[in-house]
């Protein structure tokens, strides 16, 4: 079963969609299985991380921001703003698509976990997820 979901971000940062996903695999009636979530897009990415201090979450952003910056002379992609090229390396570094196991009817994250989408461009917009639930 194949379902989307559109996450609007405000710009750079972590945004949680635990709880749709959630929802999204409740609706789908799978018992058993794996929840396979896909980004459609090249300068954001998915992350499981700690969903309890949101110090780990603005920790996490200030690491990867001084990692990558922005202005950066060996850019030669600077069509799209000075945040693009950076969007695009950050999301080489982590993830696109992630596997959660369902069990029970549910998502299997541990305590403290939660599913976020990593925004890496400023102005942010509406972000295309894919989800595929298989038995």
């Amino acid at each position: 079963m194949i379902k989307h979901l559109v996450i609007k971000t405000s710009g750079q940062g972590l945004h949680e969609f635990s709880e749709q996903l959630t929802a999204l695999v409740h609706d789908s009636g799978v018992k058993e299985g794996l929840c396979t979530v896909f980004i459609q897009h090249t300068s954001a990415s998915l992350l499981i991380q700690e969903n309890a201090d949101p110090a780990v979450r603005r920790d996490l952003e200030h690491w990867f921001n001084r990692l990558v910056p922005e202005i950066d002379p060996l850019y030669t992609h600077r069509n799209e703003g000075p945040d693009d090229m950076p969007g695009h390396i950050k999301s080489a570094l982590t993830a696109t698509q992630l596997s959660i196991p369902v069990s029970g009817g549910r998502l299997a994250l541990g305590t403290w976990q939660g599913v976020y989408l990593w925004e890496h461009r400023h102005r942010g917009g509406d972000r295309r997820i894919v989800v595929h639930l298989g038995a």
